[in-house]
């Protein structure tokens, strides 16, 4: 049987789809003005902690998806183990929120690569984004604690094989 979803990985020819994707209201809520997130997605295109995927239902593209190493930037996660990255994402398009994409594809995504011998995933949404949080704990994810970042306060979350 073939995977639900494929992790495509993005290129500067997804920049568009990007741009408009982080300028839809539902994403705006939760991932801050357009222009700067784009500034930083566009930015990690070359960084190469960052590996960005277009998250496709069939041939359909509709999300995006971080995984990344933790770096300096992510030292209020607190000590992790050797391995572990970190993931972020978002659903583009709006018709395909609420249906269990999220957590559907957040659990594909991790699930291999934990497979591929990932020691812990993690993840520090906002607090207050009651659905990301629903979708990371349907994803298998467990609260840890709350900790700082610079985007503010946020509930890491961790999920282990």
């Amino acid at each position: 049987m073939a995977p639900a979803y494929t992790f495509r990985p993005m290129s500067p020819a997804d920049l568009p789809l990007i741009r408009r994707w982080l300028g839809e209201a539902h994403v705006r809520e939760w991932w801050g003005d357009p222009d700067e997130q784009f500034a930083l997605v566009s930015g990690d295109l070359d960084e190469p902690a960052m590996d960005q995927f277009i998250v496709l239902a069939g041939t359909r593209p509709f999300g995006y998806l971080q995984c990344y190493r933790l770096t300096a930037w992510n030292t209020g996660f607190g000590p992790q183990p050797e391995g572990t990255r970190g993931i972020d994402q978002f659903i583009g398009e709006s018709d395909m929120i609420a249906r269990g994409h999220g957590s559907a594809f957040i659990r594909q995504f991790v699930d291999g690569q934990l497979r591929q011998g990932l020691p812990r995933i993690v993840t520090d949404p906002d607090p207050l984004n009651a659905r990301a949080l629903r979708a990371y704990e349907k994803a298998g994810f467990v609260r840890d604690r709350m900790v700082e970042t610079p985007d503010g306060t946020a509930l890491l979350m961790v999920r282990e094989p």
